[in-house]
């Protein structure tokens, strides 16, 4: 195995981490202090391919691979986690189920408006009484001579206040009169589609989280994902690739702590000598840096498996686990190292650490986790 980066990414990273640096990183702050999406940044990385990141060149995309998706994830993350969050969902489980499961006419209808970023992705699958148990959804879809009609509400939708294409996780009825669930692919304008208030969250305060409600909302037969009850099996798919994108986005939120951390412990003056100089906090250092780097492996080895063609579902909910687990543990570490300045919102580590937690909640919790990789490793023949 080849550790060191091929030329294709040391220039995706450059490139992602420069645009990041001067067009974000002026104004995070102040997104996070008002929760305001940047509209007019996202417009700025429209033709840079942001938002079609794997996308074919066909449809308009830059048709890249998966360790270059996790890697701009990660740098965009860096400067601003909220960011990173709605490019991954956009991406991930906002494009790749279209690409995966439509035909030919949904991907040609579809997909260049999202990879130009015009139509801006989400995957509804939470609901109040559905969130890891995604067997209790109460939304359903009664089945009509030309269509369906869609009823319910999804919580705390990624992009749920700026979605132009959403794909809805729904139950209907077979014609044994069985439950089955299906996936939709639903535009903002449709009638009875509603964006409820933005969250007031405690992180990822860029990000216009949000409820979404369908109230009689009809939806023609080609609008149907994949075929009939398939919707568990493209969920799953779906949730597999998202891990991938939220472990980058961790690993970039770490990264970002650990390097304030070093900067502050190299500066920052107590008994007449640098931080840097306890050994306590060269420990510190050491964890982080460790951490990251065995995060890092976790998640080339995921998009590498994805891009040979490999199963990678034990592979991405390792990395999610692992990674979203070192940021946690990160960005706390940072905020000690930094005192009481770490607490205070004058140093970005204050918004790293409320970014960090979500991390190991959403695209399936810490708890869901261990039980794929468990369930990978039981059903291994002897």
């Amino acid at each position: 195995m080849d550790f060191n980066p091929c030329l294709k990414h040391q220039l995706i990273r450059k490139t992602v981490s420069e645009f990041a640096e001067s067009e974000i990183k002026p104004h995070v702050s102040l997104l996070d202090k008002e929760s305001r999406f940047p509209q007019e940044i996202v417009e700025k990385m429209k033709p840079l391919n942001f938002f079609g990141l794997q996308v074919p060149k066909k449809y308009g995309g830059a048709g890249l691979d998966t360790i270059s998706y996790a890697i701009a994830i990660e740098e965009l993350s860096k400067v601003c986690a909220a960011l990173g969050l709605c490019v991954t969902v956009h991406n991930s489980v906002g494009i790749f189920p279209i690409l995966k499961f439509g035909t030919k006419e949904q991907k040609k209808r579809f997909v260049p408006a999202m990879a130009a970023g015009e139509s801006i992705g989400a995957f509804c699958l939470t609901e109040a009484n559905a969130g890891s148990d995604a067997g209790g959804v109460e939304t359903n879809a009664v089945e009509d001579e030309n269509g369906f009609i869609l009823n319910g509400t999804k919580i705390f939708v990624t992009n749920g206040g700026v979605c132009g294409t959403i794909l809805v996780f729904a139950v209907s009825e077979d014609a044994n009169k069985n439950n089955i669930a299906n996936v939709f692919i639903v535009e903002k304008d449709r009638d009875g589609f509603l964006v409820g208030e933005i969250e007031d969250l405690c992180g990822m305060r860029a990000n216009p989280v949000s409820s979404l409600f369908f109230e009689d909302c009809w939806v023609p037969k080609k609008n149907l994902l994949g075929k009939m009850g398939q919707g568990i099996k493209i969920g799953l798919t779906a949730l597999d690739t998202g891990r991938i994108g939220i472990a980058a986005q961790a690993l970039g939120i770490a990264q970002a702590a650990f390097e304030s951390s070093v900067s502050y412990a190299k500066e920052r003056q107590q008994f007449n000598k640098p931080l840097s100089k306890f050994q306590t906090i060269q420990n510190y250092l050491a964890d982080m840096a460790t951490k990251i780097e065995a995060s890092r492996l976790l998640l080339y080895k995921a998009a590498a498996c994805k891009d040979s063609g490999k199963p990678f579902s034990a592979e991405a909910s390792m990395a999610k686990l692992y990674c979203s687990s070192t940021a946690k543990e990160v960005t706390d570490v940072a905020v000690q190292i930094h005192g009481g300045y770490g607490y205070s919102k004058e140093y970005d580590v204050e918004r790293y650490f409320r970014d960090a937690k979500v991390t190991q909640i959403y695209e399936g919790t810490s708890e869901v986790q261990k039980m794929v990789i468990a369930r990978s490793i039981l059903s291994q023949p002897k």
